[in-house]
């Protein structure tokens, strides 16, 4: 990997201003601190060789990736993004930028330590290439941190029910029609115990979630101070984590070491799924010998049992998890913290009018 940007072609994948420019620190302070505090927990202990932060704009978390690893290379689809490091880091970016797409990434196999893949799965309909193209660069034993714009936090949940609209398992386009206007990429909420059960198909097992930017709301912040939301966030994220709180939502995800590449047709991994775990050890090393926490659900080898009893998931024909019978999976099966108040269903896009 060189230095530098790249002269590869430009693929331009969306026109965003707030998403790959240094402004978002201006215009929306919190929830970048908020994204800080739960990057740098998940991290907490570790210690990585090489890390990537794929579609990560001009570098605006790829420095914090630059305290926990030797070396950091940020890609993204769009040059015009990665010069942005250049105002952002007036003396240089203090890691190597590299033009590419998510689901094309020019590493090779089990090559990378630590993976971060932050606000780019919102600009997705269907995670699955640029997860399993995140599994294939990294090495077995290695780490991921995935965000997730979270289709069934709190506030869309009770909506939900008050307007007789029970959230989905399925994801959920957002429409913003200054931004259609602008051409600007679609925003996609995800269910965060379906993206667990995806990571699991392309071999990387959940170990913690955290509920992230808990505090967004217009009228919180018009309220309270900054030092007062950003204290509450650092005592929120751990517990509010399960039950799927936030609209944002980090997932600490580590490569399993015996995971191979086989896949089914249509790109489907063999390797079962299971939902996001319910807490986890504040600190995890690997090779550590610590036990989860009591009523922890992995997605290990105890967990995948109880997660091949709800039969099947499917998108486009293809089980996210195996297991006997047809039937739609229990709500426990997908995460705790919406159980009840989802249905069913396949992944087909759904657009909230």
């Amino acid at each position: 990997m060189s230095s530098g940007t790249t002269t590869a072609r430009n693929t331009e994948s969306y026109k965003d201003p707030s998403s790959g420019h240094s402004r978002f620190r201006a215009s929306r302070g919190y929830e970048h601190e908020a994204e800080v505090i739960a990057l740098r927990r998940l991290l907490d202990g570790h210690r990585f060789a090489t890390a990537v932060d794929i579609g990560g704009g001009y570098g605006r978390l790829s420095v914090i990736l630059g305290e926990y690893a030797d070396r950091v290379t940020l890609t993204d689809a769009s040059t015009a993004r990665l010069s942005l490091a250049d105002q952002a880091f007036p003396g240089g970016p203090p890691f190597e930028r590299q033009l590419m797409d998510a689901s094309r990434l020019r590493f090779a196999d089990d090559s990378i330590d630590l993976a971060a893949l932050i606000r780019v799965l919102r600009h997705l309909a269907d995670p699955e290439p640029v997860l399993a193209e995140m599994a294939r660069i990294l090495r077995p034993g290695g780490y991921a941190v995935i965000e997730v714009a979270n289709s069934v936090h709190a506030a869309r949940r009770v909506g939900g029910l008050l307007r007789g609209r029970p959230a989905t398992q399925e994801p959920v386009e957002v429409p913003f029609p200054r931004s259609r206007r602008r051409g600007d990429a679609p925003y996609v909420g995800h269910h965060p115990g379906m993206i667990c059960a995806q990571l699991a198909t392309v071999g990387l097992e959940a170990r913690q979630v955290l509920s992230v930017s808990n505090l967004r709301h217009p009228l919180a912040q018009a309220i309270l101070p900054r030092g007062a939301m950003l204290a509450a966030e650092r005592f929120a994220q751990r517990p509010l984590g399960p039950l799927y709180f936030g609209p944002s939502v980090f997932i600490l995800a580590r490569k399993e070491e015996s995971f191979g590449h086989a896949r089914r047709p249509g790109g489907c991994a063999l390797q079962a799924a299971a939902p996001c775990p319910r807490t986890m050890p504040a600190r995890h090393h690997p090779g550590s010998a610590s036990a989860p926490s009591a009523g922890w659900q992995g997605a290990g080898e105890a967990a995948r049992p109880q997660a091949a009893q709800g039969g099947r998931y499917r998108r486009r024909g293809c089980p996210w998890i195996s297991g006997p019978g047809d039937r739609a999976p229990d709500h426990q099966q997908v995460g705790t913290g919406s159980d009840g108040l989802f249905r069913g269903g396949h992944a087909s896009l759904v657009v909230h009018r």
